[in-house]
């Protein structure tokens, strides 16, 4: 069915007033032995302890948000957030930029703002806002009571809008020098992306609140980079596709061919720089990449998904999760095929071996990556 290839300071008494009243010839260790009687202690006592939660530093909630601001250029520099949660609200006509990882951020009541945040661990969540562009990267994305958003988006599950309408999708794009390692931070793969996978939590019949944005948007001209007198301005910044951290897919669009190829890297030292690779030879061969997912598998789920090809691939899954690319285009198959044997020979992989096989190839495997991570 397939291929596969391996290789504080205590004072001083003052002078007579500490005295006994009526005895003026009180010796020094008389007076000592006075205030040593008053703190119950004697002259060796210890400091008190210390305990780690004593030596944290205290955190400011003013750090953490941004609130009540109209035409401004703002947000947070690399390592001002470190994974704390970020606030966002009452905001009109600002240009945000959050450029660090974090756990949760909630944007509320904004409206005409444009919006770049880095790799949030858990949720973002929209509430009562409208005409927002943003760049945006989570495990959980969700809209609700929002008009008129355009999102590229970066999604580790399903995306979710309530009560939203207007909505616009487009693939993530986005590069600045730490952002490879806020996502390893944040525990989000580069590679699980559903960002035009959309739950519609209130659909109303005959209308569409979300579609996706044209193919070939360019993100700077919905999220400019940071005014250049601002305090981002040595933030290297790149919206160029081929710079992306997250691969560019063409997600639920429409495929101009009907032959795909189901190419797997098993773990090792190079997986994610190799992953990178393929990507760049095929789409310079002009294939299209439609999908992406990094998932671990048990032994039953090789057997699943590889079939015929299943007992010699087990051993390769005990050292981490895979990387599976979807690729698209007449030849496909061939073309990877060639790509594995010059490019990647030694390296531990699958690929489709024939366009007669590889629709089932990647349908096993994506349908299961879809179960295993409840998609």
């Amino acid at each position: 069915m397939g291929c596969f290839f391996s290789k504080s300071r205590r004072k001083s008494p003052k002078k007579d007033s500490a005295l006994p009243a009526g005895d003026k010839s009180a010796t020094s260790n008389d007076l000592l032995d006075s205030n040593n009687t008053a703190l119950g202690s004697n002259s060796n006592q210890e400091a008190p302890k210390q305990y780690s939660w004593d030596k944290r530093e205290k955190v400011d909630p003013k750090d953490f948000m941004l609130t009540g601001l109209k035409n401004e250029t703002v947000g947070r520099l690399p390592g001002k957030l470190n994974g704390q949660q970020f606030v966002i609200q009452d905001c009109e006509n600002c240009n945000i930029y959050v450029f660090d990882h974090s756990a949760t951020i909630t944007i509320d009541d904004c409206v005409n703002c444009r919006i770049m945040l880095g790799p949030v661990k858990g949720s973002v969540f929209f509430r009562d806002c409208k005409d927002i562009k943003c760049v945006v990267a989570c495990q959980q994305f969700r809209t609700r009571d929002c008009k008129k958003m355009d999102v590229f988006l970066c999604c580790a599950t399903q995306p979710i809008i309530e009560s939203s309408t207007g909505m616009k999708f487009g693939c993530y794009q986005y590069y600045y020098p730490e952002l490879a390692f806020h996502f390893k931070d944040a525990g989000l793969s580069i590679f699980n992306n559903n960002w035009s996978n959309i739950h519609d939590f209130t659909p109303v019949s005959g209308e569409t609140n979300w579609s996706l944005l044209p193919e070939d948007a360019v993100v700077v001209e919905y999220m400019p980079l940071p005014d250049p007198e601002s305090e981002f301005k040595s933030v290297r910044i790149s919206t160029e596709a081929n710079r992306s951290i997250v691969p560019l897919t063409k997600g639920g669009r429409r495929t101009e061919s009907e032959e795909s190829c189901l190419f797997v890297f098993f773990a090792g030292d190079y997986t994610t720089a190799n992953a990178r690779k393929l990507i760049d030879e095929t789409t310079a061969k002009g294939f299209v990449l439609i999908q992406t997912k990094e998932v671990s598998m048990r032994p039953e789920d090789v057997n699943r998904v590889f079939q015929s090809n299943a007992e010699t691939l087990t051993e390769w899954i005990t050292k981490g999760p895979v990387v599976a690319l979807e690729l698209n285009g007449d030849g496909v198959v061939e073309a990877c095929q060639s790509i594995a044997n010059e490019v990647f020979n030694g390296n531990k992989l699958f690929v489709s071996e024939s366009k007669e096989t590889s629709s089932r190839d990647v349908d096993n495997f994506f349908n299961f990556a879809d179960m295993q991570m409840g998609l």
